[in-house]
């Protein structure tokens, strides 16, 4: 059995749910400059931790309590992939290049699809 590991578990309350969650931003948060030493990042600890919050509030909003279930237990499995050095360097900087990488060039192919010239 590899580090790391959390038994599944259904949460009884929405309160309850609110405090494994929040157990697993803490764990992600101080896991950050970890990260980026072992997986050797040119990205700061506090972009890291920014993008760490960023993921979580995608989720914010989300209410049912299985839905919150499995959003934890994939948090769960994402941070033991991390942590356990089970990802390469480019699925880590995935969620990075999404917004800071520039548009793709407009080929004819695209253009001839949409109609234009």
């Amino acid at each position: 059995m590899s580090a790391l590991t959390y038994r599944t578990t259904i949460s009884p309350s929405l309160n309850e749910a609110r405090k494994r969650v929040l157990q697993l931003y803490r764990d992600w948060q101080r896991a950050a400059p970890k990260v980026v030493s072992r997986y050797l990042l040119d990205v700061p600890v506090s972009a890291v931790r920014a993008k760490i919050r960023e993921e979580f509030e995608k989720n914010r909003d989300v209410e049912d309590l299985r839905a919150i279930d499995v959003l934890i237990f994939k948090g769960r499995a994402e941070y033991q992939e991390t942590i356990n050095i089970w990802k390469m360097d480019t699925h880590i900087m995935n969620y990075f290049s999404k917004e800071e990488s520039p548009p793709k060039p407009r080929g004819f192919l695209e253009n001839f699809y949409e109609g234009r010239d």
